[in-house]
């Protein structure tokens, strides 16, 4: 199974991936990982998700995708949960399938024995609880200082780095939505590895991108079917 990634939304986000799907895989007994990756616009993907343009920035995908086509690629993933906001729309576009890293949480969740999630990334993901793609787990957002939380993050995916005050903002906001009841907080913004990787929070922190990552070894793996996982 040849994949191909849109990378670049962040590059830190890119690197994280192209590392834990390698490893990944490898762990699956996959020693030649055949991987394609393209460079996209992360300022034209941060202007289509603050306005919510899910056609312009799917359309705004197609390019990469052809082109990943074009170098025998037999599926797409995009390298940002940010991204995901169109992946129904690119799916509809796309010469390839797209491989969704949203559609497989739910069941993670429930696999895990978690109802309720709390949820940090961008202001379209944490407002829409997921794209309203979980249908057994409860979502949870600090809906009044999502601006906020939004544009630190936007903040750190842009820079590929993160301080130790944005750091403490998303530890603080961790906490206080466990209070509200999230058994775990969702990494759903791919560069928050840059705020939590090698740090303890002090509650449960699930990164999506490690459950986009297994699926996508999965398949290089041979170990489910392109047809069970893409949209």
């Amino acid at each position: 199974m040849h994949i191909g990634l849109i990378g670049g939304i962040g590059v830190a986000a890119t690197l994280v991936y192209y590392q834990r799907l390698v490893a990944a895989a490898a762990a699956r007994g996959v020693s030649k990982l055949d991987l394609t990756i393209v460079h996209g616009d992360i300022q034209e993907l941060i202007r289509n998700n603050l306005a919510d343009r899910r056609d312009a920035q799917a359309r705004a995908f197609v390019p990469l995708v052809e082109r990943l086509r074009d170098a025998g690629c037999d599926c797409v993933a995009i390298t940002s949960i940010g991204g995901q906001f169109c992946a129904n729309e690119l799916a509809a576009m796309s010469p390839l399938p797209v491989v969704s890293g949203v559609v497989p949480l739910d069941a993670y969740f429930v696999a895990e024995g978690i109802a309720a999630v709390g949820l940090l990334g961008t202001r379209l993901t944490m407002r829409s609880r997921l794209y309203g793609q979980l249908v057994r787990t409860r979502a949870l957002a600090l809906d009044d200082e999502i601006d906020v939380i939004g544009q630190t993050y936007q903040d750190v995916a842009v820079a590929g780095a993160c301080t130790a005050p944005q750091r403490a903002l998303f530890f603080d906001a961790g906490r206080r939505l466990i209070a509200q009841g999230a058994e775990a907080i969702v990494l759903a913004g791919t560069d928050l590895g840059l705020a939590f990787d090698g740090h303890d929070a002090g509650f449960r922190v699930i990164d999506a991108l490690d459950v986009h990552v297994a699926v996508l070894a999965d398949l290089a793996a041979g170990r489910v079917g392109l047809a069970e996982v893409s949209l």
